[in-house]
């Protein structure tokens, strides 16, 4: 019995103490002190002597966290407010024929653009706007409608320029897209699943220099090279809308989505469409440089395994062509445009496309093991091309 009592007192004793230590806590906790601040300083004193420390913990997790977080959202919100009043939807008015019915004027959203310059200048892909039975329009953020007067076709490049008749409207900024790095955040704008309204998703770039195959609804296919890689989902409505960096400069086209994988989209690098753009403002439409050649690119990986030069694998000269007047040949390999190395983050195109229609271009071949310099004066591609 006496031994019974000795471990109620002990008990006792133990949680008086544990209520002590709660108040003391309580008390030295930042702005909830209960006690005269010399009393307190004395009490600390004489627990630090026991080695017990009444200051309250430090979280586990730091603000800083919690505020670089809040930083990063900020970034992506300020760069869809000041991008969005420059991208645009696109819509398209058909007359769709009932035999119950008859006629009805159809309209549906079939894509995005964003406006390049502020007296009506409006950029999409060209599969977007390539329906010639029907009239188009585009819609700003605002609500505002503007009809497109004029459409001007790159279908190689899967560009188009929208003119409207407009005046001081938000335009875009360009980035460089050759200065990107994998792991850069990506944001795209657009409009998604054709609600006439822009929709934002947010990813990172992760693949430069993809060459990829896309389809249409018709099954026509569409190869596109050295395109950028990204998990920022590209929904139906999106092609033609800009891809942009954290600055919200754009850095791409937004083009296609995989069908394989989750969050896999691509998109167009900026840089293929600077230099349409600068021939359409200075020619009133768009001129495109020509060579006249089909080609495949060898792969740094095929360079390797089969002792190739890595660079562009000509398959076809095509009559009358820059290539042929200058007795360029099939199997010829075309390792450098003027200054500019080949490779597949650097296609025969993209050089072609960055050349001026009319100047000359020094081309390095390698024709048989053997290296060849072949000037070539760059020409107009023919309009049945």
């Amino acid at each position: 019995m006496h031994e019974k009592l000795k471990n109620y007192k002990s008990l006792l004793y133990l949680m008086f103490f544990i209520l002590i230590l709660v108040f003391l806590r309580l008390s030295f906790a930042p702005q909830q002190s209960f006690l005269p601040s010399d009393i307190k300083g004395k009490i600390e004193a004489w627990f630090a002597q026991r080695g017990v420390s009444l200051f309250k913990a430090k979280p586990l997790y730091s603000r800083v966290e919690t505020k670089e977080v809040v930083q990063e959202e900020s970034q992506v919100v300020d760069v869809v407010e000041k991008v969005s009043p420059a991208v645009v939807s696109i819509v398209i008015k058909t007359v769709d024929f009932s035999v119950f019915s008859g006629p009805s004027l159809a309209e549906s959203g079939i894509g995005t653009g964003f406006i390049v310059d502020k007296n009506g200048l409006i950029v999409t892909n060209s599969h977007v706007v390539d329906n010639d039975a029907g009239d188009y329009s585009v819609i700003l953020k605002d609500g505002t409608t503007y009809p497109v007067e004029k459409i001007h076709l790159d279908t190689q490049n899967d560009f188009a320029i929208l003119e409207v008749s407009a005046r001081d409207l938000p335009t875009v900024d360009f980035g460089d897209s050759d200065a990107l790095k994998v792991g850069q955040k990506a944001i795209a704008i657009g409009n998604a699943l054709g609600q006439f309204q822009n929709t934002v998703t947010v990813g990172v770039v992760s693949g430069l220099g993809r060459s990829i195959t896309a389809f249409g609804p018709f099954g026509d296919e569409k190869t596109y090279s050295s395109v950028i890689q990204t998990d920022a989902a590209i929904n139906p409505g999106n092609s033609g809308g800009p891809l942009l960096n954290i600055s919200g400069q754009v850095i791409g086209i937004n083009v296609a989505t995989s069908s394989r994988a989750e969050n896999v989209s691509f998109a167009i690098p900026v840089n293929d469409l600077k230099p349409v753009l600068e021939s359409f403002i200075e020619n009133g439409r768009i001129v495109k440089p020509y060579l006249g050649v089909s080609y495949v690119m060898i792969s740094k990986e095929i360079a390797e395994l089969r002792n190739f030069p890595e660079g562009a694998y000509v398959t076809g000269i095509v009559k009358d062509s820059p290539a042929e007047k200058v007795g360029l040949k099939r199997g010829d390999i075309i390792t450098k445009f003027g200054d500019s190395a080949l490779g597949t983050g650097f296609t025969l195109s993209q050089a072609v496309l960055k050349g001026k229609v009319g100047g000359e271009e020094m081309l390095t071949i390698d024709r048989d093991k053997s290296i060849l310099l072949i000037k070539v004066t760059v020409e107009e591609m023919p309009a049945n091309l």
